[in-house]
C-alpha cells in the first residue's frame, strides 16, 4: 500500500485543533476550529473522492480517540460508512483496547510496523490528521504523498506539522487547487533531499 498523509494546515504551518475550540487543547492551545470556516461543497467532493482510495487508515492516539468518538455517531454524514468500515491502525504506547472496529493497535516499532503494512497489498494506508505520527513517518523516509489542505488564517500558537529543528525534506508538486472557501491544497511527494543553489541572475539559474 502507498502511505499517504493528510493534513489541514494555517498559513503558519499549525495543524492543531482544526475542527473545534475544544478538540485539542494541549499545551494551552486556545484557537482550534480555525478550518471550519472555509469548508464548502467542493472541498468535501474532493475529501470523499480523497477516502475513496482508501484501503486501511492510520492514526496517532489522540486523533483515533477523537475519531472514535465521533464517527460511529455521524449516521447521516455521507462518510460515515467508508470510515466506520475501513481497517484502522492507532499507534499508541498506552492505549489497550480499540473499540472503534475494525481497529489493531501498533506499538514497539511503529516505523517498522507501518513498513510491514505498507508491503501489504492495496491501495492507500491514508494518515488523517495525526501531526506527530505523521512527522516520525517522514523522518523514517516512509511517506509516499502528502495532501496539505492549508486555509487563509494565521494562528501564531499551535503545534505545527513541520516544527523547527525538524529533519529537511525535498517535495515534488504533483498538483494543486484552490476552493471556494478559499482552501489551497496541494498534494506533493518526497523527493529526499532538498536541493539548494545560487542565484545568479536570468532564468534556469
Amino acid at each position: 500500500m502507498k502511505l499517504v498523509v493528510q493534513e489541514f494546515l494555517t498559513l503558519d504551518g499549525v495543524s492543531q485543533g482544526p475542527g473545534a475550540p475544544d478538540e485539542d487543547t494541549s499545551d494551552g492551545f486556545e484557537r482550534g476550529g480555525w478550518f471550519v470556516p472555509h469548508l464548502d461543497e467542493e472541498f468535501e467532493r474532493l475529501v470523499g473522492s480523497w477516502l475513496g482510495e482508501a484501503d486501511a487508515l492510520l492514526f496517532g492516539r489522540r486523533t483515533y480517540q477523537n475519531f472514535a468518538r465521533d464517527w460511529p455517531a455521524m449516521t447521516d454524514h455521507p462518510l460515515a460508512g467508508v470510515m466506520n468500515g475501513l481497517p484502522k491502525y492507532v499507534a499508541s504506547h498506552s492505549l489497550t483496547e480499540a473499540g472503534w472496529n475494525p481497529t489493531t493497535i501498533l506499538s514497539g516499532d511503529i516505523p517498522a510496523q507501518v513498513a510491514e503494512l505498507k508491503r501489504r497489498p492495496g491501495r492507500e494506508l491514508q494518515v488523517h490528521g495525526s501531526a506527530r505520527l505523521a512527522q516520525s513517518l517522514l523522518v523514517a523516509g516512509l511517506v509516499d504523498v502528502l495532501r496539505l489542505a492549508i486555509a487563509p488564517v494565521v494562528l501564531g500558537q499551535g503545534r505545527r506539522l513541520f516544527p523547527d529543528g525538524g529533519a529537511p525534506a525535498g517535495l515534488r508538486l504533483v498538483s494543486h487547487r484552490t476552493t471556494p472557501g478559499g482552501l489551497s491544497v496541494h498534494v506533493f511527494e518526497p523527493v529526499g533531499a532538498p536541493e539548494v543553489g545560487t542565484y545568479g541572475g536570468g532564468a534556469g539559474t
